[in-house]
């Protein structure tokens, strides 16, 4: 009670703040001086203006803005964004910003928005949207309900930016990876388990133990590189049929929360992974190294497995691809402990409303901010952001968008520098937006993944590989979205909790618990690994996991009461 009575005294005090500052900006004096059209003046001023901001995601190619799509959305709203995204931790850089008072104009905190809302460091959104933003208004509709914080406290402290709107995904950019090469050697054999996994991998460094220079191939590398080991854990439960709800796996008919990795099944992956370290298959690495590394390794085309999502390794792949080595690029495929399981990865969660952008206190034009933001939702922003300049980079024929063929070209083989140079893709965090398969007004795709344009971007290898599995794209060879029940509450993970919330504190226990005993139980001699997990569970239960388990099923079920009301 004490938490929520000091938020809503926050959001008090910001509204008044907020009120206070709109008014000293005269944004509806019609004075004769034009003094209204200013950068803290009415909102639709394009007088350069540059808005500091902070996100959780990592962003590899950003260009200050100097790119071909960013010089675009600077003109249109006459905003340039001073950024800067996490390097390491990302929630101890929010935890920071929280403690300092130090707030960026924009603030995209994801799961960590609760610290911020805690310290007053960002504002109520809902009277902005409604007055000044009627893109983000018309795309959330009913669903804006969704974009708000809790139960207790229904204010819109994030701008939805991370789930799509209405999206019928199409690209599969996660499951297990293999090289074409790898599969094409194998006789292109079903890749569905585990162990089926393991033998191709296994028969080929056996007939390939170096690469072309004497270096050793590796079978199955990992980034557990910080935040990154999520990725690693994640599979624990994507090959056990659990959707991706963060830590917790929750049971679709009581809403009851599990942490995940007190389920039996997944114990039995973890001696997998205990295992392919034990046959030699496993990089030796894989807790040790660095993300710079683990792509590193990608690119010098000796990983012959992974268990990844693409835009995690993407850069090590892009690198392949520029070097024209299409055959140690990656094909995606729906492996899973047994057969008795289905592979998640298309497992719809609906629009979270969750993670976003957010408005600090201290921001110094809000309106601007959110007009900034809206024009990125507006369908010109999206437009520009998957497809780039017309006549630049595409043309638009019998109605129809295409990308320019030597646009596509560098794509494929260069996109790394291409996407620093050109923007397109940079911005999809920082708006909301429509997902993979919705058209627009005039009939064409948002987004750049619909089937067509998919087969365009695939390369020679891709295709032969496809082809011998009888698919036209990944996605065909797995469980489709319609196998699966939705899920009441979205995407759990995208619940933001606040900083005192006994799930908060006691998951950051279970997190360091987590990070340390995995390792160890996967690295460990195949004799000891039952002593070490078993250790594992009971320091859990020790550390309060089951009251963890319990505050956190009460947010799952008042998400699914929020959800419910208009």
């Amino acid at each position: 009670m004490k938490s929520r009575r000091k938020r809503m005294f926050t959001a008090l005090l910001v509204s008044l703040t907020l009120v206070g500052a709109l008014a000293g900006c005269g944004g509806n004096d019609s004075s004769s001086s034009g003094e209204g059209n200013t950068a803290s003046g009415n909102g639709d001023s394009l007088e350069p203006i540059t808005l500091t901001y902070f996100s959780e995601d990592p962003s590899t190619n950003w260009n200050n803005m100097k790119d071909e799509v960013g010089k675009v959305i600077t003109q249109k709203t006459g905003v340039t964004l001073d950024a800067e995204f996490a390097v390491g931790d990302p929630v101890q850089k929010i935890s920071l910003i929280a403690a300092t008072g130090n707030y960026p104009d924009l603030i995209a905190a994801k799961a960590d928005v609760g610290k911020l809302v805690d310290a007053g460091a960002i504002i109520d959104l809902t009277d902005l949207i409604d007055k000044h933003a009627p893109n983000i208004k018309k795309m959330l509709g009913d669903k804006i309900v969704r974009a708000k914080y809790s139960l207790d406290d229904p204010a819109i402290y994030a701008i939805p930016t991370w789930s799509a709107v209405d999206e019928k995904k199409i690209k599969a950019d996660e499951g297990f990876e293999l090289q074409h090469r790898v599969v094409k050697e194998a006789g292109y054999p079903e890749i569905r388990t585990v162990q089926d996994y393991e033998k191709v991998i296994k028969d080929y460094i056996t007939k390939h133990p170096t690469d072309e220079n004497g270096n050793k191939n590796i079978g199955l590398s990992l980034n557990a590189d910080d935040w990154h080991m999520y990725q690693v854990t994640n599979s624990a439960f994507l090959t056990t049929g659990g959707p991706n709800d963060g830590e917790y796996y929750i049971d679709q008919n009581t809403h009851q929360a599990t942490y995940h990795f007190r389920r039996p099944e997944e114990k039995d992956y973890f001696r997998w992974l205990n295992h392919m370290n034990a046959e030699g298959l496993l990089d030796p690495e894989s807790f040790v190294q660095k993300t710079d590394q683990f792509k590193a390794k990608i690119a010098s085309g000796r990983v012959l497995g992974l268990a990844d999502p693409e835009w995690d390794y993407g850069d090590g792949q892009n690198a392949l691809k520029a070097a024209g080595k299409f055959d140690q690029t990656y094909g995606h495929y729906p492996v899973t402990m047994s057969k008795e399981y289905k592979d998640t990865s298309f497992w719809p969660a609906g629009f979270d409303g969750g993670y976003g952008i957010s408005i600090s206190s201290k921001c110094k034009d809000p309106v601007r901010a959110i007009k900034f933001l809206d024009f990125l939702a507006s369908e010109e922003g999206q437009i520009l952001n998957n497809w780039g300049i017309e006549g630049k980079h595409y043309t638009v024929e019998n109605g129809k968008r295409k990308i320019i063929p030597a646009v596509q070209e560098r794509m494929d083989n260069d996109n790394a520098a291409f996407t620093k140079e050109s923007g397109m893709g940079l911005y999809w965090n920082m708006m909301v937006h429509y997902g993979d398969g919705i058209k627009d007004s005039t009939g064409n795709y948002f987004t750049r993944n619909y089937p067509e344009m998919l087969t365009a971007t695939y390369n020679k290898a891709e295709k032969e590989t496809l082809k011998a599995y009888k698919a036209e794209h990944w996605k065909d060879l797995f469980p489709k979205e319609e196998e699966f029940k939705p899920r009441a509450y979205g995407a759990a993970y995208t619940m933001s909790l606040p900083n005192d919330d006994p799930a908060v504190i006691l998951g950051a226990k279970m997190k360091d618990i987590t990070w340390k005993r995995i390792p160890e139980a996967v690295m460990a001699k195949p004799e000891n690994f039952d002593k070490i997990w078993d250790a594992y569970m009971a320091e859990l239960d020790k550390a309060g996991v089951k009251d963890m388990e319990e505050a956190y099923t009460k947010h799952i079920q008042n998400r699914i009461k929020l959800w419910s009301t208009n």
